[in-house]
C-alpha cells in the first residue's frame, strides 16, 4: 500500500447534521418541564440556546433586542463604521433598562425647536433639563408640540418634578409614577445631580419579558463582532457591549492569534474566538490566548457560504463541535461552544448541544424575519428578504468602503446571495425552535442541556448510496 493510500485510509471521517440522529431514551419529563438555560460565554448566561449571526442581513439593533427579550442574544455585525456599530449596541442597551444611566439631556437656555430635534433623533419622548448637572426641569413631547420652536426650554419645561433616589426599587418606582401620573422618573442624588432616568415603559417591559437576557442593571445584553486587527473598534465597543466576538472565517492563523492575544488583554469583557474547525485549532488557540471566554466553531457550512465548494476545505459544524469538545476535555477546560453554520431546524440544535455545544448561531433562519435589516421584495405575489454571506462580493465591497482595517486577503468570493421567504416576526420562530428543542430533549430523556450531554446516544445515518436493496424501477 502506498503512503498516499495509507494516509487516505487513515483520514478522519467528517459529518454534519444530516449524517447523525439522536436516539430516544427513557424519559421521565414532559417537554414543558425542560430547562433550556445555557451559556453564550463564560460570564453571560442565556435562557435559550439561540444566537443571531453577525451578518449584515441578520443582526442589527432590532434583531438583537428581539433575541435578548426572548432569552437569547444577538451579535451585531461589523460591516459598518465604528460609530454605526457602536450606535447599534447602544440602542440595544438603551431599549430596556430599569435606570437609564446615559441620559440624553438639554440645557434650559436651549430652544424648544432644539429639544424637538433631539427627541426625534434619539426616538425619545422627553428630556431632563439640567444646569451644571443639576436637574432643574423636564420637557416632554407634548410640551414641544404645543410651543413655539423659538421659545427657550426654561419657559416650556415643567419645573415641579417628581424624582426618585438612587436606591429606588422597580416596585417603588412604579408606585411613584402611578401616584403622580408621570411616565418618566428622574433619579437624583442628595446634591440634586441627575444620575439616571426611569421610564414606565421600561419597567413594564421587564414584567412582560420575564426570561429576557439582562445584565446586572436590567439592560438587555448584546454582543458585537470585531476584527482581531481592529483594536480601536474593540476598545470602543467594549465600553457598552457585553461581549466581543472575533469575526474571521479561519481563526487558526498565526497573525490572527497574535492580534487576538492583545485584544483580549485590553477588552475588559468576554471575548469569543472563532471560527475554528479542528481539535488542533482549538488547542493552539486556547493555549496561547489567556482569557478566552468562548469558542465559535464551524467552517464552510453556512447556507450562503460557498467556502467548501470553492476551496474544497472546511469543517462541518457538527464535526467542529465534536472537535472542540474533545479538545476542551483533553485539557480539562470548560468553555461555551457556539455551533455556527447550517442550522435549519430545532433538531440540528439538539444534535449540536448533545455533541457538546452550549448554543447555536443562526443566520438563514433569522434573515427572513421582520426584525432583520435585509431589504424585502415581492416575487410572484410572495414576500422575500435578501440574505447574503459575509464573504459574498457585495458584502466584501461594503466592508472595504466602511472599514479601514478591511483587507481582501483572498481574491475570490466565498459567499453568495439569495432571496428567502419572509417569515414574519422572529418571536414565532424563537418559540418554534424552543418548543422543537424541548421535544427533541424529551425524546432523549433529558430535562436540561447538561443532562442531554450526559445521556446522549447517537446513530449514524447510512447514505442512499450505501443502502442495500433493489429499487422499484429495477424490478420493472
Amino acid at each position: 500500500m502506498g503512503k498516499f493510500q495509507k494516509k487516505f485510509n487513515e483520514a478522519e471521517t467528517v459529518f454534519n447534521f444530516e449524517d447523525v440522529i439522536l436516539l430516544p431514551g427513557l424519559s421521565k419529563v414532559e417537554p414543558k418541564e425542560i430547562d433550556l438555560r445555557t451559556k453564550f460565554s463564560k460570564n453571560i448566561p442565556i435562557n435559550i440556546p439561540l444566537v443571531s449571526s453577525p451578518m449584515d442581513t441578520v443582526t442589527e439593533a432590532e434583531m438583537a433586542i428581539a433575541l435578548a427579550r426572548h432569552g437569547g442574544i444577538g451579535v451585531i455585525h461589523r460591516n459598518c463604521s465604528n460609530e454605526e456599530e457602536l450606535e447599534m449596541v447602544k440602542a440595544v442597551k438603551r431599549s430596556e433598562s430599569f435606570i437609564i444611566r446615559e441620559v440624553v439631556t438639554i440645557s434650559k437656555e436651549a430652544k424648544v425647536g432644539e429639544a424637538a430635534e433631539i427627541m426625534r433623533k434619539h426616538k425619545i419622548s422627553g428630556l431632563p433639563v439640567v444646569e451644571n448637572n443639576r436637574l432643574v426641569g423636564i420637557i416632554t413631547g407634548r410640551d414641544v408640540r404645543f410651543t413655539d420652536p423659538s421659545v427657550t426650554v426654561s419657559e416650556a419645561m415643567t419645573k415641579d418634578i417628581v424624582v426618585a433616589k438612587p436606591g429606588v426599587t422597580p416596585e417603588e418606582a412604579v408606585e411613584l409614577m402611578k401616584k403622580h401620573k408621570v411616565e418618566k422618573l428622574p433619579v437624583v442624588d442628595k446634591e440634586g445631580k441627575l444620575v439616571g432616568l426611569i421610564t414606565y415603559r421600561d419597567v413594564a417591559l421587564r414584567g412582560e419579558y420575564k426570561d429576557a437576557t439582562r445584565d446586572g442593571e436590567g439592560r438587555l445584553r448584546v454582543a458585537a463582532a470585531v476584527s482581531p486587527f481592529d483594536l480601536e473598534r474593540a476598545k470602543l465597543l467594549s465600553k457598552y457591549a457585553d461581549a466581543l466576538v472575533i469575526d474571521v472565517a479561519h481563526f487558526h492563523n498565526e497573525n490572527v492569534i497574535e492580534a487576538t492575544k492583545k485584544l483580549v488583554k485590553e477588552a475588559g469583557v468576554d471575548v469569543v474566538i472563532g471560527n475554528l474547525g479542528t481539535k488542533e485549532g482549538v488547542l493552539d488557540s486556547v493555549s496561547r490566548i489567556d482569557g478566552v471566554a468562548g469558542l465559535r466553531v464551524g467552517i464552510g457550512s453556512g447556507s450562503v457560504c460557498i467556502t467548501t465548494e470553492v476551496t474544497r476545505t472546511g469543517a462541518p459544524t457538527l464535526f467542529a463541535v465534536s472537535q472542540a469538545a474533545n479538545a476542551l476535555e483533553e485539557i480539562d477546560a470548560e468553555m461555551p461552544i457556539i455551533a455556527d453554520g447550517g442550522v435549519r431546524n430545532p433538531g440540528d440544535i439538539a444534535l449540536a448541544v448533545a455533541f457538546g455545544a452550549s448554543c447555536a448561531m443562526l443566520g438563514y433562519v433569522f434573515a427572513g424575519c421582520k426584525e432583520s435589516p435585509s431589504p424585502m421584495t415581492i416575487i410572484n405575489d410572495r414576500y422575500f428578504k435578501l440574505h447574503r454571506g459575509m464573504g459574498s462580493q457585495s458584502a466584501r465591497q461594503k466592508r472595504m468602503a466602511v472599514d479601514r482595517y478591511a483587507v481582501l486577503s483572498k481574491e475570490i468570493p466565498e459567499g453568495t446571495e439569495v432571496w428567502i421567504p419572509y417569515k414574519g416576526e422572529v418571536a414565532s420562530i424563537i418559540n418554534e425552535f424552543a418548543s422543537g428543542m424541548k421535544a427533541a430533549m424529551g425524546y432523549a430523556g433529558a430535562s436540561n442541556i447538561t443532562e442531554l450531554q450526559r445521556k446522549r446516544k447517537f446513530a449514524k445515518i447510512i447514505s442512499k448510496k450505501e443502502k442495500v436493496g433493489i429499487s422499484i424501477n429495477q424490478l420493472k
